[in-house]
């Protein structure tokens, strides 16, 4: 199927990890703020601490985004825990994130992460030409379309 194609070449691309952006929202009040993110079994994960307005945001309001460069992905966050109680993000985000990882992970109020994707946008150039790639990802649906000037 050509979404399962495409969809796990996406990820194949993404790597496993990267620092984006993570926009979130609680009374109609939207904050983004850098993170670091580790992804495996084509989910996103990170962690933070709990008396931080994300986390209170998310407690609230599981809707969030990530984004980068060009690629904008929609998702539902996920409360996993504490960050040393899942050792393939420990094992990822200390590879990618040793600083962080060092500083933070062992820390009582920190809490993991996990980002379940249902959209992905991302602007793509192909032989020069502008293309919108869309992952649709409840309904396996993939699109790529030219984008016409």
């Amino acid at each position: 199927m050509e979404f399962d194609k495409e969809y796990s070449k996406f990820f194949e691309e993404f790597g496993k990890s990267k620092k984006m952006v993570l926009s979130t929202c609680f009374e109609n009040k939207v904050t983004s703020r850098m993170i670091s993110i580790v992804m495996f079994d084509k989910k996103f994960y990170f962690q933070t601490d709990k008396n931080f307005r994300k986390y209170k945001q998310i407690s609230k309001n599981h809707n969030v985004s990530l984004c980068i460069d060009n690629i904008q992905i929609d998702g539902i966050c996920e409360e996993l825990g504490h960050p040393l109680k899942n050792s393939e993000f420990c094992s990822l985000y200390k590879e990618n994130f040793i600083s962080s990882y060092q500083k933070y992970s062992s820390l009582e109020c920190e809490v993991l992460f996990r980002v379940n994707p249902l959209f992905i946008e991302r602007w793509r150039y192909i032989h020069n030409n502008q293309y919108i790639e869309i992952f649709d990802i409840k309904n396996k649906k993939y699109i790529l379309e030219e984008y016409k000037l």
